[in-house]
């Protein structure tokens, strides 16, 4: 029996992880892959194009390379790039199903951020822009039309495969009525009404989102099937509906409030009816969804008490306000939705 040999190398490679994340980050943040979507071009016109110095030309765009995000022929002054399949697909502002703008965000807000984790992990309090006295986030947001709109694009793109894949796996055969709470651009809403012609549904968010959900519904031709309604999901009932759906909203919230919330679901359903929750639900085991636990530490940054969870502290939640029964649903990548039936 051979020894197994320990070597440092994911110790390494995870803690020099932020090379290449800022590589990708910056590469997004500058539209790189917007770029090279519409042409394969050489190093010398994406130097023209990004404005790029000649010093770390090739370094930047064959790190690209090497980490697959970009292909290449040729080498140096005689390399053309052009992009993988899955950033000419994701990373291409053009096309609707660009996830970058989760990146930019995370370039341009949350990297700086992180650097504070320590101090967050030491005092509990957001190292977000309310450190420093500025607003929070979504006080900012809302105040904005264009980051606004830009924040609801970033976060429907994100979640896209999820809504999609929740829309044609769960079984709605027995509801008529669907509500999204904190519904953003109206984009869960869009897919449940799409993929279950019976379902009428209602996209439930705060008034300044209104404009950008009726817009989204407009252009998908669903304006009869799914109503934007504004509203205040912290301080007014939710509208009564066969199913309640909150997708990346109890995170943002303290223990009360997330019990609160599940309550007023509760509340607004018939027997029978069910909410569910879509998240980076950490398994319970709180060992395997890495993504899910580093999420919870980004609420930790962003937030004042937000936190994610797993599907037992989501079952001890709901059975305490009423709910009888819970279960979870894998979705993509690693998030699930946990569903609790009345």
């Amino acid at each position: 029996m051979t020894e197994k040999q320990i070597n440092p190398s994911n110790i390494m490679q995870i803690g020099m992880g932020f090379w290449a994340s800022k590589t990708l980050l910056t590469a997004v943040n500058m539209g790189l892959f917007t770029h090279l979507a519409k042409e394969e071009l050489s190093g010398k016109n994406i130097k023209e194009k990004l404005g790029l110095h000649e010093r770390g030309l090739y370094d930047f765009l064959d790190t690209l390379v090497a980490l697959g995000f970009l292909k290449r022929s040729g080498l140096k002054e005689t390399s053309l790039y052009s992009n993988a399949e899955d950033t000419d697909l994701f990373l291409d502002k053009n096309k609707p199903s660009y996830v970058g703008g989760m990146l930019e965000m995370s370039n341009n807000r949350l990297y700086p951020f992180w650097n504070d984790l320590e101090e967050g992990l030491k005092t509990g309090k957001p190292q977000n822009e309310t450190k420093t006295g500025g607003a929070p986030i979504f006080e900012t947001l809302y105040a904005d039309e264009q980051k606004l709109r830009e924040f609801l694009k970033a976060m429907g793109g994100i979640q896209m495969g999820n809504f999609m894949m929740f829309s044609k796996e769960f079984d709605f055969t027995k509801y008529k009525t669907h509500c999204d709470v904190g519904g953003a651009g109206g984009y869960l809403a869009a897919q449940i009404a799409m993929n279950n012609e019976h379902m009428n549904c209602i996209s439930f968010d705060l008034p300044p989102v209104e404009p950008v959900a009726m817009e989204n519904i407009k252009m998908m031709g669903l304006s009869d099937r799914v109503l934007i309604k504004s509203g205040d999901f912290l301080n007014e009932d939710l509208p009564k509906a066969d199913v309640i759906t909150m997708g990346n909203i109890l995170h943002d919230w303290g223990t009360q409030d997330k019990k609160m919330l599940i309550k007023k679901a509760y509340n607004a359903l018939p027997k029978g009816g069910a909410l569910v929750v879509i998240e980076n639900i950490i398994d319970d085991n709180r060992s395997e969804n890495a993504f899910g636990l580093m999420m919870s530490l980004n609420m930790n940054i962003e937030t004042p008490e937000g936190f994610d969870f797993s599907a037992a502290d989501f079952d001890s939640w709901a059975k305490e306000c009423g709910f009888t029964q819970t279960s979870v649903m894998p979705l993509t990548g690693p998030s699930s939705a946990v569903i609790a039936i009345k």
